[in-house]
């Protein structure tokens, strides 16, 4: 019975330096675990980000695209409102006629405004390149320099966005 208690022993001794090994090697390969996992999660995280920003991304330029769609039917539909205003400034001899004319160009202005279309107020305002082509400089003493004068054709926002910038007369100093 020694031989076994011996035996036993030498067999204790053993297995108790093989778990040192085993669980050192387990320790290090749970280690190599949790970093593959954060670094995992880590990309998971980028990635969802990613695709978050792709789909804020992608309803903004759809709604800018509906938004805007309009802008190119609106801008076909100005030489018409142009039109209108030059009809309405000539003398009609028949009063109906020009009130139906009226009546038509308003209509036609305030659908128009419905989608979005804002005129440019240019009456006695400064010249501002952004908003207004000088189409001719007139010398005069009366007006502040850079002062709109007159307008030959209006200009026009659309949603915000400059459509089609007026066409004025601007006083310069002489």
């Amino acid at each position: 019975m020694t031989v076994e208690n011996n035996e036993t022993k030498v067999e204790d001794s053993s297995a108790k330096s093989t778990p040192d090994v085993d669980s050192d090697s387990i320790r290090a390969e749970r280690d190599g675990f949790k970093v593959e996992r954060d670094e995992l999660k880590d990309l998971l995280l980028r990635r969802q980000a990613e695709f978050d920003n792709f789909r804020k991304r992608s309803e903004r330029e759809r709604s800018d695209y509906l938004q805007y769609a309009a802008m190119d039917s609106v801008r076909e539909l100005l030489p018409i409102l142009d039109d209108f205003e030059r009809a309405l400034k000539v003398e009609a001899p028949n009063s109906d006629y020009a009130k139906g004319v009226e009546m038509i160009y308003g209509r036609m202005l305030e659908a128009m405004k419905k989608l979005g279309l804002e005129p440019i107020d240019t009456a006695g305002k400064t010249f501002d390149p952004h908003l207004h082509q000088a189409i001719e400089r007139v010398e005069t003493k009366d007006a502040e320099d850079n002062t709109i004068l007159g307008e030959f054709q209006r200009g026009y926002f659309f949603k915000g966005k400059l459509l089609r910038p007026a066409m004025v007369r601007v006083a310069v100093k002489p």
